[in-house]
């Protein structure tokens, strides 16, 4: 008989759960051990991890996988263990001598308990390991569920893993159709997703159902600024190079930039040095094809569209542009784009940059991006301290990078999260462990309770500390 996945995902849930009841909160030893094999795991299939990847882009740069999954894993792996003890350790807190005399408090961080995660097809592992690394940090046990784009690495993590975790601990699930439906429906004690606002949407409305807390890492069309005072080349190095990155499906990329009006010739003139040096042409090994034909359609109608409506596309590699069979495009920048495009309009996710010319720094930059949902990031290019303190402080979003782009999401000692549209709470680091822990307040109580001289029935005593307590 075959079994459902709402039933198979219950299943897989109450098997976690229970286990974690009868160990509710594992020793430092047992989570360092669990960091450990988890690092293990990636460092035993590294090379196997980079060809599934590949294989589900239909061609991923090995090297590209190398340093935005495999990298970034094991550096969070490093990190949650060299800080784990410290983050374990209950924290004291302060009290009203006055009021509550010799009785003290702490916080301590216990497990939630089980968490779902939901990862997107973009950075696979990244999205998947990071997190647990976080959330195995803090005592947790985990349900996986990958992405219908990620079939190859799903099964090799479906099929491997259980060597280094039992299914009490840790499983992984494949989506076969309706799966993550079923999957933000269960009963979690904490759910993790990323990905677009839409599906995030719906997956915040199943988790309300069960009064699931969420964390949402979401997209945005996060803005690159540049100043008169930057220079110029350096910033067109640093944008077109996290730009056309994994063809620029990453949700923190640089979704479109503005340069000064008087410098949009050079800035042009620059990429298309800088990117056909990196990218001599289309079928470049280093360079990452578009995820599916259905994205791949859906970025050359949007460019096509554009195009037809008086904006001017640029390739900057030379020879083909486009390879349909492979479902690759080549990296381009977009001159005069109507704002009402798609390519405007909506999360690019592919290796098109619009630059957008500005004279007036607050009124056709500041003004314009706050008109429009809160992005994931923001990259200002200016060493004028004065403008820095001006961007940071006008224009919210989820994180920065100053002077350069994507970087901030690297560093293990920042949170990483969004804002309003772009996705809310945090994770990374010393963040993430919070995020999958439960802060427990704990009131001891001293052998005397002060509480005593306030008790029924009130007389002078009570009066005479009451004054005393509201002076």
């Amino acid at each position: 008989m075959t079994v459902t996945p709402p039933k198979l995902l219950q299943a897989a849930l109450q098997t976690q759960r229970d286990a974690y009841l009868a160990d509710p909160v594992p020793s430092y030893a047992r989570r360092l051990a669990d960091l450990k094999q988890l690092e293990r795991f990636v460092r035993e299939q590294q090379e196997a991890i980079c060809a599934a990847i590949s294989a589900d882009y239909g061609h991923r740069s090995r090297h590209e996988t190398l340093v935005t999954e495999v990298l970034p894993t094991l550096h969070a792996i490093h990190h949650a263990r060299k800080h784990l003890k410290r983050w374990m350790r209950p924290q004291r807190r302060g009290i009203d001598r006055l009021a509550f005399g010799l009785a003290g408090n702490r916080v301590i961080p216990q497990p939630l308990g089980v968490v779902g995660v939901i990862v997107p097809w973009n950075f696979p592992l990244n999205l998947s390991l990071v997190p647990l690394s976080a959330i195995l940090a803090a005592g947790n046990r985990a349900m996986v569920k990958m992405s219908e784009n990620s079939r190859h690495l799903a099964a090799l993590m479906m099929r491997e893993l259980p060597r280094y975790f039992p299914a009490n601990q840790l499983q992984v699930f494949d989506e076969t159709g309706g799966v993550g439906i079923e999957f933000s429906k269960l009963p979690f004690d904490h759910l993790l997703f990323t990905g677009s606002g839409q599906t995030g949407k719906a997956v915040m409305a199943a988790a309300a159902a069960n009064l699931c807390p969420v964390t949402l890492e979401l997209g945005g069309k996060s803005p690159a600024i540049v100043l008169d005072d930057f220079p110029l080349r350096t910033a067109a190095e640093r944008l077109v190079y996290v730009k056309f990155l994994n063809a620029g499906q990453i949700c923190t990329t640089v979704d479109h930039a503005y340069v000064p009006r008087a410098r949009v010739e050079e800035f042009v003139r620059l990429a298309r040095e800088i990117v056909a040096q990196r990218y001599p042409a289309l079928d470049t090994p280093d360079y990452t094809s578009i995820i599916d034909a259905r994205a791949y359609t859906r970025l050359k109608n949007a460019m096509d569209e554009a195009q037809a409506r008086g904006a001017q596309l640029i390739p900057l590699i030379p020879g083909p542009a486009f390879d349909e069979a492979k479902h690759r495009i080549a990296p381009h920048l977009l001159l005069n784009a109507p704002a009402d495009c798609e390519l405007m309009l909506r999360e690019i996710f592919g290796p098109i940059l619009p630059v957008i010319a500005y004279d007036d720094l607050e009124t056709e930059v500041i003004q314009r991006v706050n008109a429009g949902p809160r992005p994931l990031a923001l990259y200002p290019f200016t060493n004028d301290k004065a403008q820095q303190e001006k961007l940071l402080t006008r224009i919210m979003s989820g994180g920065v990078s100053l002077n350069d782009a994507l970087f901030h999401v690297a560093q293990d000692e920042l949170p990483f999260g969004g804002v309003g549209a772009s996705g809310m709470g945090h994770y990374h680091g010393f963040e993430g462990f919070l995020t999958f822990s439960k802060l427990r307040p704990v009131f001891m109580q001293a052998r005397f309770s002060t509480a005593a001289l306030l008790a029924p029935p009130y007389g002078k005593l009570a009066n005479r500390l009451l004054k005393f307590l509201l002076r």
